[in-house]
């Protein structure tokens, strides 16, 4: 359902706020309370409303409630004073006021829908109605259990019949022969009579999806499929036949062309058969290409049965925060959720869900203080990436949980991209399209000349390999930047248009890839377009607020375009999202460019010292150090510093000073000559 009030719309199918078409970052809670209050605005909802609908029933403090009630007020420019949208029953609670227009989208998608009844239903009903139903219910936890478990999504359930959507044809299978082997292990030994046989159907194909249940003949041709199978059996059609080729070890009886009630073309079945469902369950799933994370439920160790709700909050929160990066895989919350009370081996985990890292974590309560520990774990070794505990005061839970969640996002993200880097240099040969792009950004962390001219040729290859990855395209225009910015080993010319070309090509393949976005904005920047930049970055923060690139990128347009001040915010909190990041260069140096802009002349000598120490390789720093020296009048100094810049890199010398770059507005150009002069530059 898209509803939509004032300039605002909101979307129940993609969970999206937007404000004239942009996206507005908001958490699921406060989404979840807005939509209740939208769905029910013809009427006041109480506490107890918004607690049952919003948060399960649990108990949450006034404060607490307030606190979202007022954050759904401010995503959609109201407040607790105006109460324009919200309004206020005093001693009843809250009622959404405005005036709403309620629209049904058509959304299609491509899902391999899975159509399971039980064989023979009304005839067990008629013999043992209870024994049935009680029967129904155990085998029910079995089907729901093992369809999120193969990351499907049930959402249409009548009766004995289960129907389910997954976005993978082989998921689809192997939860199927999952189910029919678990059904029979549950038959094993009962009478003839007492024993309940599932029949199951799969097809992949085009559906429309409304709210959260799917129509057309994708659906409908799963149902027919499923009629056709026998009691216990699965019927697929061929297109899931051509989609699992030989993927999966299962042998496929070719039912020929079978016309079915209400489609109009035949369609192509097959019977599974020939293979033990035991060993095809037991299967690992394919690892994704992209570097692949299951967040586990944090166990409490308290011994308070109230904690459990705020550490599988906070597990919901850490995997909804983590999606947000593109760069990552993230296993969904349901399938993560199976494992709640289980002691699994990571190892298993890893390979029953696909996953390359698995992060676990716990939670103790003692007194008024909270602890939570939290570790990332290399499934497939066992080998522990990154581990922290968090220790706080217990005030606000919702805070709290906020908090750590960002505390933990902001941390687990950049040692998995370690972790990713050091894989890929363990593997010279044979290389991948995402392991020639993790060489390439492990040779570009480095900083210097050589390392970026390998970064770019690893680039280069994960392209060839994959065209339409388009975070190879992304780490090409940066090393293009690094080439001609900082080492002078291209021309400006040449460089700006191969950056233009590939960050284009990388925004054209996917545009909600926040890091594509980041890039792009730093495009329009380098082109001297402040505005488009703007846009373009906070759209990307939009779609992942802790992106720390993004943070960077906006310091940068901030700083350049007039306001040095709220840009070196920006960058600050850059480099406190990553602050392992070994290009963070960038980030100290636009810092030192900020201070100097602003006047502030010591506190720019000592960012461009500290840039210094870390990148000495770098000439950009030695310039604006120069600059910084000559203002304060330390020119004995400035001189010696001057010469280093011209030495390390002339060319990029040459094209800074003697020329003005594009995303130099002409005011601070000519601010910085003023001070190279004064550091006894002669141009």
């Amino acid at each position: 359902m898209l509803y939509s009030f004032e300039d605002f719309s909101l979307d129940t199918a993609r969970r999206e706020l937007r404000r004239r078409g942009v996206l507005v970052p908001l958490q699921p809670q406060v989404f979840d309370l807005l939509e209740f209050l939208i769905r029910n605005r013809e009427r006041v909802v109480s506490k107890d409303d918004m607690l049952a609908a919003v948060w399960n029933g649990r108990i949450v403090s006034e404060s607490t409630l307030a606190t979202r009630i007022n954050s759904a007020r401010g995503v959609i420019g109201d407040s607790g004073e105006e109460q324009r949208l919200i309004r206020t029953a005093h001693g009843k609670g809250i009622r959404f006021v405005g005036a709403v227009r309620e629209k049904e989208e058509t959304v299609r998608k491509l899902a391999a829908i899975f159509a399971a009844d039980v064989e023979g239903y009304s005839r067990l009903m008629g013999q043992d109605e209870v024994g049935t139903l009680r029967r129904l219910t155990a085998h029910r936890t079995i089907l729901d259990e093992l369809i999120a478990a193969h990351r499907g999504r049930i959402f249409g359930s009548a009766g004995d019949s289960v129907v389910a959507d997954f976005a993978s044809a082989v998921d689809a299978v192997q939860c199927a022969v999952a189910v029919q082997d678990a059904i029979a292990k549950q038959n094993a030994g009962r009478p003839s009579g007492e024993q309940m046989r599932f029949r199951i159907g799969l097809h992949v194909g085009d559906v429309i999806m409304q709210g959260e249940n799917l129509f057309g003949d994708g659906v409908n041709i799963a149902a027919r499929l499923e009629a056709l199978a026998e009691p216990g059996g699965i019927c697929i059609s061929g297109t899931v036949r051509d989609q699992v080729g030989t993927k999966l070890p299962i042998a496929f009886t070719d039912m020929g062309e079978q016309q079915v009630k209400n489609i109009t073309q035949p369609i192509r079945a097959y019977r599974i058969g020939g293979a033990s469902a035991v060993a095809v369950a037991a299967l690992s799933l394919p690892l994704p290409e992209k570097p692949s994370i299951a967040v586990l439920p944090f166990q409490n160790l308290s011994g308070d049965p109230g904690q459990e709700y705020f550490a599988d909050g906070m597990v919901e929160e850490i995997t909804t925060a983590l999606s947000h990066y593109p760069s990552l895989f993230v296993i969904a919350r349901n399938s993560c959720f199976t494992y709640k009370g289980r002691a699994c081996d990571v190892k298993q985990i890893g390979r029953e869900l696909g996953v390359r890292y698995v992060l676990e974590g716990s939670v103790r309560k003692a007194g008024d203080r909270i602890r939570v520990a939290a570790q990332l774990v290399e499934a497939e070794t066992g080998i522990h990436d990154w581990a922290e505990r968090y220790d706080r005061d217990l005030t606000d839970i919702f805070a709290l949980q906020d908090e750590i969640t960002q505390a933990v996002t902001i941390a687990v993200t950049p040692a998995i991209a370690g972790a990713e880097q050091r894989r890929a240099m363990r593997r010279p040969e044979s290389l991948d399209a995402w392991a020639a792009y993790q060489r390439g950004l492990w040779h570009f962390s480095k900083g210097t000349a050589d390392d970026n001219a390998l970064a770019q040729k690893f680039f280069r290859q994960a392209i060839d390999l994959d065209p339409s990855f388009a975070g190879s395209y992304t780490g090409l225009t940066y090393a293009h930047w690094r080439a001609a910015g900082v080492f002078g080993t291209e021309s400006l010319a040449e460089a700006e248009n191969l950056a233009g070309s590939l960050v284009r090509r990388a925004v054209a393949l996917d545009a909600n890839d926040a890091e594509a976005r980041t890039c792009f904005g730093n495009h329009l920047m380098r082109r001297g377009d402040y505005a488009g930049a703007l846009a373009e970055i906070k759209r990307a923060l939009a779609m992942s607020p802790n992106l720390a690139d993004a943070h960077g990128a906006l310091g940068s347009v901030l700083t350049r375009s007039g306001h040095p001040r709220e840009g070196r915010i920006a960058l600050e909190k850059c480099i406190r999202l990553d602050p392992r990041n070994p290009n963070n260069n960038q980030q100290l140096l636009v810092i030192t460019i900020s201070y100097y802009l602003s006047r502030e002349y010591d506190a720019a000598v000592e960012a461009a010292k500290r840039g210094i120490r870390a990148y000495p390789d770098h000439s950009n720093q030695y310039r604006w150090l120069a600059a910084a020296l000559g203002q304060t009048g330390l020119i004995e100094e400035a001189k010696e510093v001057l010469a280093k810049a011209i030495a390390i890199a002339p060319a990029a010398f040459d094209m800074f000073v003697r020329r003005r770059v594009p995303w130099h507005r002409p005011e601070d150009h000519d601010h910085m000559l003023e001070g190279l002069r004064k550091a006894g530059w002669q141009g």
